[in-house]
C-alpha cells in the first residue's frame, strides 16, 4: 500500500473540506454562545450522598462509642471456660 492510498487520511481531508457551522471561526468582537442549561438529574441522590458522607464521621464514633461502652459493661458472664 502507497502512502497516497491511504483511505483513512482521505476520509478526514473530506471532513475536514466540509463547511460546517460549528467548525467556523467566531467574528471578531462576537461573543460565543451561551451554553444551555441543563436540568439536575441527580439533584436528590447526589445531595443525600453528601449528607450521608459527612454523616459517616459521626455514625463511626457512635459505632466506636457502643462498641466500647458493651466491653465496658460486660458482666462477665459469657462463654468462658477456664
Amino acid at each position: 500500500m502507497k502512502p497516497d492510498d491511504d483511505p483513512t487520511a482521505d476520509f478526514l481531508d473530506a471532513v475536514r473540506a466540509e463547511d460546517t457551522p460549528w467548525r467556523r471561526d467566531r467574528p471578531v468582537g462576537e461573543p460565543a454562545p451561551e451554553r444551555a442549561e441543563r436540568p439536575e438529574r441527580w439533584g436528590r441522590t447526589r445531595a443525600a450522598g453528601r449528607a450521608a458522607a459527612q454523616a459517616a464521621p459521626y455514625l463511626q464514633a457512635a459505632a466506636l462509642v457502643a462498641w466500647l461502652a458493651s466491653g465496658a459493661f460486660d458482666d462477665g458472664s459469657g462463654d468462658q471456660s477456664g
